[in-house]
């Protein structure tokens, strides 16, 4: 058993199972994982105090706390990725209709303003909608988890003791972003939006990234093997799974499975690949939306991001 044991956090999703399992183990180290739930909070503790050794983390917090210099490096180890044409929902009674007549709204943003389905979002209603983001004044319900980032003037705070949902139910606000609920008062702006998020893949490529891997600094200078050790355990675990989905072994599968499928069928690819090079065309739209919406105030190349021993791989 190798000497060195780094506290993971990731959430036991098909991708990662054999890995949480035992079943496939990195061959440097022991990864003892550590449950934390809700998942959102361990990145906010990663972020303000370096809590873990290996983190999963929200692609959009990650490129923020790199801006501001966090000690930890992300592997290209992309655990999570989703369709968001469905985050955006609204009040019908507020008159709103399609994106465009939320030009010149407040509009809620569940949490803070660097929340990864926010900003595929935002991106979604600008790129595919044509909706001028500047001209919507954005209301969080919650703080960043990087604590030192100050979002755009257009962005301000719900007033204490409010809550998100009751406005957008009221109609005081008429529409909000990562709200999950179905309550019968709100309704998904973007029509059919899964079919929309299929489409966008179909025409565009649109496959957004939600979560990655992150590793203390520190663990990654001292151990030069580490990074592409620990990317090739989750790639081997994630071929498991796509092969269990390809063999059609999931007699009772998850709508995230099911959505796996469904991008299988459409690109006749991995639904999951991991790396820079199979990764290039999202992970540099992510830095543009991220500089276009004011997340970041430089530009980055997709390499800064990730650990340099992984920028070959591909799994």
């Amino acid at each position: 058993m190798p000497d060195l044991r780094l506290k993971t956090v990731t959430r036991t999703q098909g991708n990662n199972k054999a890995l949480k399992d035992g079943a496939i183990r990195p061959r440097t180290c022991e990864l003892e994982f550590i449950e934390v739930d809700p998942l959102v909070s361990a990145f906010r503790r990663m972020v303000r105090g370096l809590e873990f050794d290996l983190c999963e983390m929200a692609l959009t917090t990650y490129i923020t706390a790199r801006s501001y210099g966090k000690r930890f490096s992300a592997l290209p180890v992309f655990l999570v990725r989703a369709f968001h044409h469905g985050a955006i929902v609204y009040n019908p009674g507020s008159g709103i209709r399609v994106p465009k007549d939320l030009e010149g709204k407040e509009v809620g943003v569940n949490r803070g303003y660097t929340v990864t389905t926010g900003l595929w979002a935002r991106a979604i209603l600008q790129h595919q909608y044509g909706v001028d983001l500047n001209s919507i004044t954005w209301v969080l319900s919650g703080d960043e988890h990087v604590a030192e980032y100050r979002p755009p003037d257009n962005v301000i705070a719900l007033k204490k003791g409010q809550q998100l949902l009751d406005l957008v139910e009221s109609g005081e606000l008429p529409a909000a972003i990562g709200l999950d609920t179905e309550k019968a008062e709100v309704k998904r702006l973007i029509p059919n939006a899964a079919d929309a998020g299929f489409e966008a893949l179909s025409r565009w490529g649109h496959y957004p990234i939600n979560h990655l891997i992150v590793v203390r600094d520190e663990l990654l200078e001292s151990h030069p093997e580490l990074a592409a050790d620990i990317f090739h355990a989750f790639a081997e675990s994630k071929r498991d799974y796509v092969r269990r989905l390809q063999d059609g072994e999931f007699r009772n599968p998850a709508s995230v499975d099911i959505m796996h499928r469904r991008v299988m069928e459409i690109t006749g690819r991995d639904p999951l690949p991991y790396g820079i090079a199979p990764n290039r065309k999202t992970l540099e739209e992510i830095i543009q939306y991220a500089r276009e919406q004011r997340i970041i105030d430089r530009p980055v190349t997709v390499e800064e991001l990730f650990a340099p021993s992984t920028h070959g791989l591909v799994g």
